[in-house]
């Protein structure tokens, strides 16, 4: 990259005196030539009077050394340039050079690491990506250049030449971030290019890249349902009034035995295409149709688990279980089926009732319900949950579902471990992958495994379709 932090200073401190050393030069020219020419004429107080604007001038010097700090260059958490810098050194090139090229590359989903992960992780991939750009193209033996933070995850970065000489690179770039991650981050890379044979204007070669990557998503996102917003909707709706749901299972262990099992839903739509959780729990939110998809759910399960011995867990939204219809249909449900039942609650908001919390659960387990409170260890609320509730399980976050995270962080791990057992609560963790995952999950005496490592997903509803 251009101008790294390491030469900030260096680059300040050069400005500054490229601004004050010829003012003081002057100074010192003048009380040189006054001197010289009228050395016998002068008054005593003229002596005093010179050094006084010698050591004003310097202080002036100093002054600006010390105010050229202040000018932002770099970018505090990506130590790349400022927006306002790259613009201005852009602006400087394309007039320069005949020909410019400008490569947006953005982080899509920062907003969503930001609000999961925290500020400080989202802080964290924006240096993560930001260096990864640097080291890529330091590989692909392209050095000074620059590359700015101009807002939020979007990073700008300028190359002389044509786009015609940097498209395949930029292409290469994305496909090397497809699998990007930033510890245990997923993180999403998508880029545009442009060059000056669009505009000599900063401002529309910037404006023209947003709307590029823009159209890239949407059309990502219709590709990959092939369902626009309202389509997606109405797909949904039928789904849940028709009971169009797909089942899956996974096996969780307990010392190499199968103790219950964890169900998963997918929504299927007119013409066959499956709605994965990730796109219609957002409509589900959005239309307020929780509780009416919450009891579908428990529904099917109810209907096709009733032969099972081993109890099922389903995610069931803490909103749906304070509903009093949720709470009267679940207990007509529960009346007449065998099936046992675990819920698995999460929410990020903290319900402060937890009275009313406890009196429902009391109720529920009196027709063999249990509970479990899901990402422990990681959001606030499941710790106060653990503190509060009278729930039977707790689950870890899946955080440390990896080996290094879990190695890394054990002393958190057996610190709610403890609390838990000493309270009479089970623990829980899932997406266990290899066998020293495993390994380390059982030093840790976590009570319930659960992973692909262990048992791979199956459908449990095929004659129910």
């Amino acid at each position: 990259m251009l101008l790294p932090q390491t030469k900030e200073r260096e680059y300040r401190f050069r400005l500054a005196l490229r601004i004050g050393l010829p003012i003081f030069a002057l100074i010192l020219a003048f009380i040189s030539h006054t001197l010289i020419t009228n050395y016998q004429n002068l008054h005593s107080s003229f002596f005093i009077e010179a050094i006084l604007v010698i050591l004003v001038s310097i202080y002036f010097i100093f002054y600006l050394i010390y105010n050229g700090f202040s000018v932002k260059i770099t970018d505090d958490v990506t130590k790349t340039f400022t927006r306002e810098y790259l613009y201005k050194y852009i602006e400087d090139q394309i007039h320069e050079k005949k020909e410019y090229t400008l490569i947006l590359i953005s982080i899509e989903n920062l907003n969503d690491i930001n609000n999961l992960y925290g500020i400080k992780n989202g802080d964290k991939v924006l240096r993560e990506v930001a260096a990864w750009i640097g080291d890529y193209l330091k590989n692909e033996g392209i050095e000074n250049f620059p590359l700015g933070h101009i807002k939020g995850g979007d990073f700008i970065l300028g190359f002389e030449g044509s786009k015609t000489k940097y498209t395949t690179l930029l292409e290469l770039m994305s496909l090397k971030a497809s699998e990007f991650k930033v510890d245990d981050i997923e993180v999403k890379i998508s880029g545009a290019i442009i060059d000056t044979s669009y505009s000599q204007e900063l401002d529309y070669l910037i404006e023209n890249l947003f709307e590029q990557v823009e159209k890239n998503r949407n059309s990502k996102q219709n590709s990959s349902n092939d369902l626009n917003p309202n389509e997606l909707e109405s797909a949904v709706i039928h789904a849940i009034h028709n009971r169009k749901l797909i089942i899956m299972s996974q096996n969780i262990y307990e010392d190499k035995r199968v103790v219950f099992r964890e169900c998963f839903t997918k929504l299927e739509s007119k013409d066959g295409k499956i709605i994965y959780p990730k796109r219609y729990l957002k409509v589900i939110n959005k239309l307020g149709l929780g509780i009416e998809f919450d009891l579908v759910v428990l529904e099917r399960l109810l209907e096709v688990c009733k032969d099972y011995e081993e109890p099922f867990a389903i995610n069931i939204l803490p909103t749906s279980l304070r509903n009093e219809k949720f709470l009267s249909r679940t207990k007509e449900l529960l009346r007449e089926s065998k099936a046992k039942v675990i819920f698995v609650l999460a929410e990020m908001e903290y319900y402060s009732h937890t009275n009313r919390y406890n009196t429902i659960i009391k109720n529920l387990k009196e027709y063999g319900v249990m509970f479990v409170i899901d990402r422990v260890a990681s959001i606030h609320t499941s710790f106060l949950y653990l503190r509060e509730l009278d729930i039977d399980m707790v689950r870890f976050d899946t955080y440390y579902s990896h080996q290094d995270k879990l190695e890394k962080n054990r002393s958190i791990i057996e610190g709610f471990n403890l609390i838990a057992h000493q309270k009479g609560i089970k623990s829980w963790i899932k997406n266990i992958e290899n066998e020293q995952t495993l390994k380390l999950a059982n030093d840790l005496k976590i009570d319930y495994l659960q992973g692909k490592y262990l048992s791979e997903l199956q459908e449990i509803n095929e004659g129910e379709k």
